[in-house]
């Protein structure tokens, strides 16, 4: 009584309806609520017999059966764990050429990947009987034992990668191995081959393409719709292989583009590959880092790198890691450094880091990830704690200086605050003269307050328009590409081999275009045989350094590509076989060097077409008849393009080859040599005063002479 007195109402009367519905129940029994067991029996029998009812009683349900899945599903499930974006496809391909040897590396993008994925490289190729089995799971050529993984230093192993494309994707390859006369392509589907190998031509190594990527995959396609994203992404994964892999050439860009968003030849140093790809406000503002721990107790590693110093700054750290030269990420390091960042500088920037850190393979293992993103290390916490340490020393010396950017005022202000104050004086005097403004001329181009100050930058008020000498300024770009390349260029496979004595007894006979037919001949072969000797003899260290090939016979059969998307006027071949034997000073290095350098500028350089332009007053040349008189000559000069065509005595098919050379060169100035300035061109000094550059308009001056008008 007294626990029920002291329960809420509202409990009180849960319990009583409770126990009303209880009693309604034909089979209740109150004298068995005191017997545990039979009260709740009986409560559990008479449910079961009011849910019985005249229904079936309910049968349990049997557990799941386990089912073996078809091979199809299980590599479409261990395509999705490996291909988890298309940056993870250009991963594994990237990789694969870089362990095939490649030193040259482009890839094509589509629609963020989705669409098309094209890496192209110059490696070693794939063997035409490993082509059945290239794109079936686990076939690899980079181990054949588990042990092999202890030692394993290539950047692939599994033998996943292609097969899970393939699943996901559509996927072609063409491949040619050294020595090959052509080339196959094959396409796969789901790991194996659509057709049989068919042979096509081939530049030397493999170029695979991906298409339609998850085209079996809506959900995962649907969430990877923002192209823009994945192909940054793709570029920013391009630009940490190349800062590191610093004897290979790397290129990404968008499919249809003219330029490339990342473009990096074969650099000399790491900070020279940060500059070409970060920029050079990052690059000086970097500090060089090493750290190394040869105890057998505690860690045994060597890192090399570069991190930022007091003077950068950014919103986002930036830390590109290599791990015996597989690209990765470490959390745990990038907290570490982050932390010495945020306790030593009192403005707490985001770092840039890079570093490349050397272990024993043992102590290593890369087989914990799908995509190979982590790898576990032996006494990862030391070497982490080592690295920390050498990072606070390093930034704690380049603390005692600091730059800070200022920017001058602007001389607009001073211009402004006079205007306003004159006319505060006079506003103040009685009898102010006026002048009407038809009759002001401003004689200070940077005043803003005239009408044309919108044209004309701050920074440069005497601003000069000039013409440039298109010929030097590109053989000065070739030179600079050659340099730049050094020992590290693709080559052009000539169709056939071009003998040297051939080559250099027609430039003799260009040079001597007074002489008979065969007059001097015997002169000629003298010296066309002097310079095959010589070019035989330094065969060795041209195809070394330049990839020119000569053979043992005399032969020309390759040459070096100098620019991309570029090739030379094969008709001053002659000429520059000949400059390389009669220019180049062989005896002293640096000169040898400069001297090869010059010759392939000035055979790469953009000359004028040995035709005239045809659309230029130079249509007469292509006439039949030269021998017209000087009148017929003018008229034919003066008259109309369409007029000229239909002439007939224009040699139409000479007409037609120097209409098809011009529109090529023209081509070529707007979409290769220009863009190849903006980038690589680092003019000298001496073209301000050599006639490459010359001064056709003066701004400043033209800017009083528009005033008045």
């Amino acid at each position: 009584m007294m626990a029920a007195a002291g329960m809420s109402p509202r409990r009180r009367q849960r319990r009583s309806v409770s126990t009303l519905n209880w009693q309604k129940n034909p089979n209740f029994n109150s004298s068995n609520l005191g017997n545990e067991e039979g009260g709740f029996s009986n409560l559990r029998s008479s449910m079961e017999e009011s849910e019985e009812g005249g229904e079936e009683p309910r049968r349990r349900r049997d557990p799941p059966k386990i089912r073996r899945l078809d091979e199809a599903v299980v590599n479409r499930i261990a395509a999705g764990e490996v291909v988890q974006r298309p940056v993870s496809a250009v991963k594994e391909l990237v990789e694969n050429s870089l362990d095939a040897g490649s030193t040259s590396i482009s890839v094509v993008i589509k629609d963020g990947g989705l669409k098309l994925i094209q890496v192209s490289d110059n490696g070693h190729g794939i063997r035409y009987e490993d082509l059945p089995i290239l794109c079936e799971r686990h076939t690899t050529s980079k181990l054949s034992a588990f042990e092999d993984l202890q030692t394993i230093s290539s950047m692939g192993f599994r033998g996943e990668a292609l097969a899970s494309m393939s699943y996901v994707g559509h996927v072609s390859v063409t491949t040619i191995t050294e020595g090959q006369l052509h080339g196959y392509r094959v396409s796969y589907r789901d790991g194996t081959m659509e057709h049989d190998p068919k042979p096509c031509a081939a530049v030397k190594g493999t170029q695979i393409l991906v298409e339609n990527l998850f085209y079996n995959l809506i959900a995962r396609k649907k969430t990877l719709q923002n192209s823009n994203d994945d192909y940054t992404k793709i570029v920013d994964l391009i630009s940490r292989f190349a800062i590191h892999h610093i004897s290979a050439s790397f290129s990404c860009r968008k499919h249809g583009a003219n330029r490339a968003d990342v473009h990096t030849v074969a650099s000399s140093s790491t900070l020279e590959a940060i500059r070409s790809v970060y920029g050079a406000s990052i690059a000086r503002n970097l500090m060089e880092i090493s750290a190394h721990d040869d105890d057998d107790a505690r860690s045994i590693f060597k890192m090399d790198g570069y991190v930022s110093d007091a003077n950068y700054s950014a919103k986002k750290t930036t830390m590109v890691l290599f791990i015996n030269d597989r690209l990765v990420e470490c959390t745990s390091l990038k907290r570490a450094i982050e932390v010495v960042y945020s306790a030593t500088l009192p403005k707490a920037s985001k770092p840039f880091i890079y570093m490349s850190i050397k272990l024993p393979p043992e102590h290593v293992d890369v087989n914990i990830h799908p995509t190979k993103r982590e790898v576990s290390l032996l006494n990862q916490e030391a070497i982490i704690e080592t690295i920390q340490n050498a990072v606070e020393s390093k930034l704690l010396s380049s603390n005692t200086v600091r730059t800070f950017n200022t920017q001058a005022a602007s001389s607009s202000t001073n211009f402004t605050s006079v205007h306003k104050e004159v006319q505060s004086k006079s506003f103040s005097g009685t009898n102010a003269p006026k002048n009407p403004s038809q009759k002001i001329v401003r004689t200070d181009p940077r005043d803003p307050t005239g009408r044309l100050h919108a044209y004309f930058q701050d920074k440069d008020p005497s601003q000069k328009e000039k013409t440039l000498n298109l010929c030097s300024l590109s053989k000065e770009l070739m030179y600079q590409q050659v340099i730049r390349r050094f020992s590290y260029f693709d080559v052009i496979q000539l169709s056939n081999p071009a003998p040297l004595l051939d080559l250099l007894l027609l430039a003799l006979k260009e040079m001597d275009v007074d002489a008979a037919e065969n007059e001097n001949q015997d002169f000629r072969e003298l010296v066309a045989e002097m310079n095959i000797d010589l070019l035989k003899q330094k065969r060795e260290m041209l195809q070394e350094y330049f990839c020119i090939h000569i053979d043992e016979q005399g032969n020309l059969l390759k040459l070096p590509v100098i620019l991309d998307q570029y090739n030379p006027d094969m008709d001053r071949v002659p000429e520059f076989l000949l400059s390389l034997g009669n220019d180049v000073e062989w005896d002293e290095e640096k000169a040898c060097f400069r001297t090869i350098a010059a010759a392939l500028g000035n055979f790469y350089a953009m000359h004028p077409p040995f035709l005239p332009n045809p659309s230029k007053n130079a249509f007469h040349f292509y006439k039949k008849n030269k021998h017209d008189d000087l009148g017929s000559s003018q008229d034919e000069k003066n008259s109309g393009t369409d007029d000229k065509c239909e002439d007939e005595d224009v040699d139409h098919e000479l007409f037609s080859e120097a209409c098809t050379t011009w529109a090529r060169r023209e081509w070529a100035i707007q979409h290769v040599l220009f863009p190849s300035m903006r980038l690589f061109l680092k003019p000298p000094k001496s073209m301000a005063t050599d006639g490459t550059f010359v001064q056709v308009a003066s701004l400043d001056k033209l800017y009083k002479i528009f005033e008045r008008c």
